[in-house]
């Protein structure tokens, strides 16, 4: 950065800012992962157009953390990943599946549900409400519900900053 201005051709910078049109005029979506206690691990920016599919494979990897058991051998983690249906997709299901993820989305409307790998758990999709609360109090910050950023890493740090806040009010037991 010079005086206050963006470098044009900065790698890490995405060309549209993770600015978008969408219904509502410009947007951008903050895609998230978090624990089973809403604690933030990991988030990824897109434009408001991109599908939420488009956003799955680089948030899970980024934050690829695993778990050891007592011999050494690799836990997958997390050990399901809940989502709405904007995640229901065929790939994704397949994909999880294969991290030894198990997939907590609910089938779409029009979809023939026996077809499907695995059975819906409704009571681990419950749980999804976790994620939902984590998204209501990061929306409660005037800065990131305005995004009064120009651009997505200075955007992004404002998100980290607040992720810094939460892990700061959660008491470790």
């Amino acid at each position: 950065m010079r005086c206050g201005r963006w470098e044009k051709n900065d790698p890490e910078e995405p060309a549209d800012h993770a600015l978008g049109r969408s219904r509502g005029g410009f947007s951008t979506k903050i895609h998230l992962l978090c624990d089973g206690h809403g604690l933030p691990l990991h988030f990824h920016l897109t434009p408001g157009q991109a599908h939420d599919s488009t956003a799955l494979d680089e948030l899970l990897e980024a934050a690829d953390a695993t778990l050891l058991d007592e011999v050494g051998q690799r836990i997958p983690w997390p050990v399901a990943l809940g989502g709405d249906k904007g995640y229901r997709a065929d790939w994704i299901d397949q994909y999880l599946l294969r991290l030894g993820i198990t997939p907590v989305i609910p089938s779409r409307e029009n979809e023939d549900r026996s077809k499907r790998p695995i059975k819906f758990h409704k009571k681990l999709y419950r749980r999804r409400n976790i994620v939902e609360r984590l998204i209501g109090w990061l929306k409660e910050s005037r800065r990131i519900f305005a995004r009064y950023e120009k651009t997505a890493q200075n955007f992004a740090g404002m998100i980290k900053l607040a992720f810094i806040r939460q892990y700061l009010k959660y008491k470790l037991v």
